[in-house]
């Protein structure tokens, strides 16, 4: 066994007797993965951090009757998660929204990928927090907006090549962050 499989055991016993501070050490430690799940059901920020919340209200309820099967909290967190997406689902069709159907909820979450997915976009984030200025504007011109090598250039007052090589190397760095993160 792993400390983290002591930790969630022991952290679920104590939240099940009440502990305020035991529910929160389970919250910091499972909200954003959680958080992740309820964004690729609902594809909406905003409707998945209120998923996000309905689910650990639905935690706290539970969980003094919670028997913990696996090793982790997450896999039993992720499936009331599915289930409270499920919920908004069925609220934004019976309030006329063009929301997906119900069928568009998958029944099973591939928890792992999600999360996976989380630390790539993460690391990729921080990765671009630490380029120089330049080449902060020039990802964000050609990567996100769109720029071709010419407009953004023009744009930043540098040459052609400039944006080019730079760029080059930017993905290059990109590529090789979401490598280390997705590679066990």
């Amino acid at each position: 066994m792993t400390d983290d499989v002591i930790d969630d055991r022991a952290l679920v016993a104590r939240a099940a007797g009440g502990s305020e501070a035991a529910f929160r050490s389970l919250y910091r430690a499972y909200a954003r993965p959680v958080f992740w799940v309820a964004v690729g059901l609902l594809g909406d920020t905003a409707d998945a951090e209120d998923v996000l919340q309905e689910t650990f209200v639905v935690a706290w309820r539970k969980i003094p009757s919670l028997r913990l099967e696996g090793d982790s909290l997450l896999p039993w967190l992720a499936t009331v998660c599915r289930l409270q997406a499920q919920n908004r689902l069925r609220a934004r069709r019976r309030h006329g929204s063009h929301a997906q159907l119900d069928d568009a909820v998958p029944s099973v979450v591939d928890v792992e990928a999600q999360v996976v997915r989380a630390e790539t976009v993460a690391a990729i984030l921080a990765a671009v927090d630490r380029l120089s200025d330049l080449d902060r504007e020039i990802f964000r011109l050609c990567a996100a907006e769109g720029y071709g090598y010419e407009a953004a250039a023009a744009s930043l007052g540098v040459s052609h090549g400039t944006v080019r090589n730079r760029l080059s190397r930017i993905r290059s760095r990109m590529r090789a962050t979401a490598m280390e993160t997705e590679t066990p």
